[in-house]
């Protein structure tokens, strides 16, 4: 398989969290979010984002998930999705996202 065939083979979609809130049950801190996917529907994922995004920060932003990784429970909770981030300096997921409004489930390539 090429590294180009490798590639495609994740499919990565952008998504608008609609809603998001504390997961209380995970050993971790982290939040429930729910992700607006355009057609491919809302989806669940939890993410590990407390350090430097309130649940009031989140909704309305456009992020990058992996859709086509299944669905994992955790702490109780069905995450369908992979929100995509990359640390920052002290460690911190900080999101990754379009740079300016885009449809919903748009295709990243």
């Amino acid at each position: 398989m090429t590294p180009l065939e490798a590639f495609q083979l994740l499919d990565l979609r952008v998504g608008r969290i609609s809603r998001a809130e504390p997961n209380e049950k995970a050993k971790k801190p982290s939040y429930k979010l729910w992700v607006d996917l355009g057609q491919l529907g809302t989806r669940q994922s939890s993410a590990q984002l407390t350090e430097l995004y309130s649940p009031q920060a989140l909704v309305g932003r456009q992020v990058i998930c992996a859709v086509n990784l299944g669905e994992r429970n955790i702490a109780g909770f069905a995450s369908q999705v992979l929100v995509l981030g990359l640390p920052d300096e002290a460690g911190r997921v900080v999101l990754l996202g379009p740079e300016r409004e885009v449809p919903l489930g748009g295709q990243v390539y």
